[in-house]
């Protein structure tokens, strides 16, 4: 129809017959593909946008040429306001093809495994493209993953989404987890779960680490894991900055697992779904002990006669130092 139409001439301006339709066919001024925000408004808004975007000529014939395309067009659908992505040397049908049909941007954010509340919270706030600002988010309730999102969208809506791909996969893990394992609920799964994330990056690991700590709670023992009390000393914020030392052991909170038997009162991060399930699904052994072996891996035991071996092969291996804990597990 838009054929016929312009190429009879019908366009204003006076059109002579057929360059209405070849300049609404022509390739487009956009030099690459572009995403562009349509604002919303009447097409004059839209108009404009496409303009100050590169997507369309700034010059009479080309919007009159574009607001007859519209007019004549408008069985196929409304023209949306949103962001957009047009492509390179896009025609005004393709224009039109994008406005009408195009998807919204979906926009990524990707929140690692392993992060405390307060610093992801410093990444949903610093997204320049969300709105509204999140000032609190409980340790260990959203899922590391990445998320899309658009443009403008709240910061609580997007927060609410990682909350429930949290609760779900929680969920699923504890339902399908090993009973053996010996846990009382879902709650002690993350909490042990973001100390496993914590203490080693190496996914065969996990399930290792994991049965050591669940076998150390089996009989009472401590956990006496460095990254709780890490936790303790930057309350969440993140890194140390500097290698633990034995007057840092003996600090008082209830993170602290090294003077605070059970696990701690919360998460010390939002693990991710590997790390849960390690803890739901432990490896075997009877292992009470794993300290590093030097190359990014643990060497695990049950023994305390062979643990401090091999936290005597460690320190060799780094150096020995007057007051630095050996970042192991202890008795």
């Amino acid at each position: 129809m838009l054929s016929a139409v312009i190429g009879g001439g019908l366009l204003a301006a006076g059109a002579v017959p057929g360059i209405g339709y070849w300049r609404y066919s022509a390739p487009g001024p956009l030099p690459e593909t572009k995403a562009l925000v349509i604002p919303p408004g009447g097409y004059a808004s839209t108009i404009a946008a496409l303009q100050e975007g590169g997507a369309l000529r700034n010059d009479m014939p080309d919007v009159w040429i574009f607001r007859a395309a519209i007019a004549l067009t408008r069985r196929e659908g409304q023209l949306h306001a949103a962001e957009l992505q047009f492509p390179a040397y896009g025609s005004m049908r393709d224009l039109l093809n994008v406005l009408r049909h195009g998807q919204p941007v979906r926009h990524p954010i990707t929140i690692p495994e392993g992060l405390a509340a307060k610093q992801i919270l410093t990444v949903l706030n610093e997204a320049p493209l969300l709105s509204g600002k999140i000032d609190t988010l409980p340790e260990g309730d959203v899922l590391p993953q990445t998320y899309y999102y658009l443009r403008n969208t709240g910061r609580g809506a997007l927060v609410a989404r990682m909350k429930l791909a949290m609760q779900r996969a929680v969920s699923h893990v504890w339902e399908n987890r090993d009973p053996s394992a010996g846990l009382q609920d879902p709650e002690q799964m993350v909490i042990l779960a973001s100390i496993v994330e914590k203490e080693t990056g190496l996914p065969a690991e996990r399930p290792h680490v994991a049965r050591v700590f669940l076998n150390r709670l089996r009989l009472g023992m401590k956990l006496q894991a460095d990254p709780t009390t890490i936790y303790a000393l930057t309350d969440g914020a993140g890194r140390l900055g500097r290698a633990l030392t034995h007057a840092d052991m003996g600090i008082q909170s209830p993170y602290n697992t090294y003077v605070t038997a059970g696990l701690p009162p919360t998460p010390i991060c939002s693990p991710g779904l590997a790390s849960l399930e390690a803890v739901a699904h432990p490896a075997p052994g009877d292992d009470l002990y794993f300290v590093a072996a030097g190359d990014g891996t643990h060497r695990f035991t049950p023994s305390l006669n062979e643990h401090n071996r091999n936290v005597s092969a460690l320190r060799t291996v780094r150096g020995s130092g007057a007051d630095m804990a050996p970042s192991v597990t202890h008795p």
